[in-house]
């Protein structure tokens, strides 16, 4: 188990660091029989033997090298000699299959010493694909566009997963290097020039990390040990070995690559993918471990850092305190919120959205955090989840859009292809003024309509199996992921976003962001709110929020056309937002909400939400 407090004095140890007189090399090969290291200087390698340690840990000091040297280990297992590079690599400038590189983190000059992070309330993230965002597809790129996101109204951006792999083209979660940014992207320097750049303007990072798995190719770990067993099984292959024999280290080596990000990229959070899918029958879940070790670092270091988890399971033990028998999450993933605002939307009833009919659902999510919470789920066949209601609207996240909920469509449709203008406005609402932590993806601000497809590249095709590929061509329908032309189209336009129709949907998104950050009440975890309507027959829902400081909020969500709206809520009311102003491309629709009796009335037009302020 790796002992937390030790993380008050925690440094990355295993993997090349430089030192005063050269560098000094440690990593774990529990079953070599002998190893070196081999340093390129002077136009050939350099051969130093490690010496092995307890637990498996070989370690070698060199003299005279320096950062920028490049590396590889000589391993004698099993009577093969095979040269792999670092399992703790800090850069891999030749891609997954070649040599390491030597990083001195302490070389780069931080300008962010007045950076103390953000909590959860405080977050509305923007997630990044690097490759995809910009022309340049690198860390660089992100950078240039951090000022138009400030003014945009998003306080953090969320980077897909970073760490090295195959190729140059790659959702990330193929990464097979688990501490090396991507060197396509700009490599570690890179990174930590865009991280600086963004606490600069004001705006925090999270990086998605993957936990549960490793991609197929360049995945030289199980050269080195026991990393993976067959005892588990993701969707993706077989899973880390957390919790058998000579797992220590395993775990030692997915707590310390969280506690790496933190401490040499500065990162304010981590998004843990596929919590669901990472295996550990261990006492003490290694999610938990993950979650304890970083929260302790960010103490150590006056920083708030926050670890999210994304899971299929809708379990509030995720994010309940260990002491509550809980992992200690700060925040899940609500898969739920996007299915219920999906279907509604665009009345699609095939595969997952079978379980979310009509408005009900988009209702109880509002209410209730899940809407699957012990329920019986005709999708899965049994019920599905556990209730949530005893947590803090800060613990959700929620969302219209995600590169999974796009991506994985066949044809890798955004909301903005799927929906009319009107509708498109709606879910833009139903996001940012819902009581939770919300996330875009990039370009929904401006209704971005090119696809975001599944691809991949390969740097030796021939080191995948022949089945590797075939879950992705099925999920991408004609379109060949591994195909420059389906990465291309899968780039943002900003073409698109200087449209007068984007313009205008842009200002939508800063208006609502501008309220959300002015109102008391649209704080995640500030406000006691009730949800009305969505019962059969009704195709409204309706929030009313209030706020121990600050004027009460009431919001009016119309999903059919014109209809009136009648709410048991007291109190006298003014407009604050109508997305069917004429300013945001809607109809010009902006009703005032009257009350009589203890009802709230409002003559809605068809596909809007309407939010208004109390007066008294």
């Amino acid at each position: 188990m790796h002992d937390v407090r030790a993380v008050r004095r925690w440094t990355l140890e295993r993997g090349a660091a430089a030192t005063a007189h050269g560098a000094r090399f440690e990593v774990w090969i529990p079953h070599a029989e002998r190893a070196w290291v081999e340093v390129y200087e002077r136009g050939g390698w350099r051969r130093e033997a490690l010496h092995r340690g307890r637990n498996g840990v070989f370690t070698a000091t060199v003299g005279g090298v320096s950062a920028g040297a490049d590396y590889r280990y000589e391993l004698g297992v099993r009577g093969r000699t095979l040269y792999r590079p670092d399992p703790v690599s800090r850069w891999q400038p030749y891609g997954v299959h070649g040599s390491s590189r030597i990083v001195d983190p302490a070389a780069y000059r931080w300008h962010d010493q007045r950076w103390t992070g953000l909590g959860m309330a405080d977050l509305v993230l923007y997630e990044i694909h690097v490759g995809a965002f910009s022309q340049a597809g690198t860390f660089d790129g992100v950078a240039e566009r951090l000022g138009a996101l400030k003014y945009l109204g998003v306080t953090a951006i969320e980077l897909m997963p970073v760490a090295e792999f195959p190729g140059e083209r790659n959702w990330g979660y193929d990464g097979v290097h688990l501490y090396a940014p991507e060197s396509s992207y700009g490599g570690p320097l890179g990174l930590r020039r865009l991280v600086d750049a963004a606490h600069a303007v004001g705006l925090g990072v999270v990086l998605d990390v993957s936990y549960s798995r490793l991609g197929a190719e360049g995945n030289y770990l199980p050269d080195f040990g026991p990393y993976f067993t067959d005892r588990h099984r993701t969707p993706w292959g077989v899973a880390f070995n957390f919790d058998g024999a000579d797992s220590d280290e395993v775990r030692r080596y997915i707590v310390d690559n969280a506690l790496y990000w933190v401490r040499e990229f500065h990162v304010d959070g981590l998004r843990l993918d596929a919590v669901h899918a990472t295996y550990d029958q261990s006492a003490r879940h290694v999610i938990e471990e993950v979650a304890t070790a970083v929260h302790e670092l960010g103490a150590q270091l006056g920083r708030r850092v926050v670890v999210v988890g994304q899971s299929e399971h809708n379990d509030p033990k995720l994010v309940r305190p260990p002491s509550r028998g809980g992992f200690g999450l700060d925040a899940v993933w609500s898969e739920d919120f996007h299915h219920a605002v999906h279907a509604a939307l665009t009345g699609e009833r095939r595969g997952v959205y079978v379980d979310y009919r009509g408005i009900a659902p988009l209702a109880k999510t509002l209410r209730d955090r899940f809407v699957y919470d012990g329920v019986h789920s005709a999708y899965h066949h049994r019920r599905h989840g556990a209730p949530a209601v005893d947590l803090p609207a800060d613990r959700f996240v929620v969302f219209a859009q995600n590169h999974d909920q796009v991506g994985n469509r066949p044809r890798g449709e955004r909301l903005a292809s799927l929906v009319p203008p009107e509708r498109l406005r709606l879910a833009a609402a139903l996001v940012l003024l819902s009581p939770y932590v919300p996330l875009l993806f990039m370009g929904e601000e401006y209704g971005e309509t090119s696809p975001f497809h599944y691809f991949a590249s390969h740097d030796h095709p021939s080191a995948v199996g022949a089945d590797d590929d075939e879950p992705p061509r099925r999920m991408n329908g004609d379109a060949d992921p591994y195909s420059p032309r389906t990465f291309a189209r899968s780039r943002v336009s900003r073409n698109r976003a200087r449209r007068p129709e984007s313009r205008r949907l842009q200002s939508l998104y800063r208006r609502l962001l501008r309220v959300r950050r002015d109102e008391p009440a649209l704080r995640p975890g500030n406000a006691v709110w009730t949800v009305h309507g969505g019962a059969a027959g009704k195709s409204w829902v309706a929030l009313e929020l209030r706020p121990p400081r600050g004027r009460a909020l009431f919001a009016a969500f119309n999903l059919a056309d014109a209809q009136h709206i009648a709410a048991p809520v007291a109190g006298a009311w003014e407009l604050l937002l109508s997305t069917d102003s004429e300013r945001y491309g809607g109809g010009g629709g902006e009703p005032p909400c009257s009350v009589d009796g203890g009802m709230a009335h409002v003559e809605a037009p068809g596909w809007t939400a309407l939010l208004y302020g109390c007066v008294e």
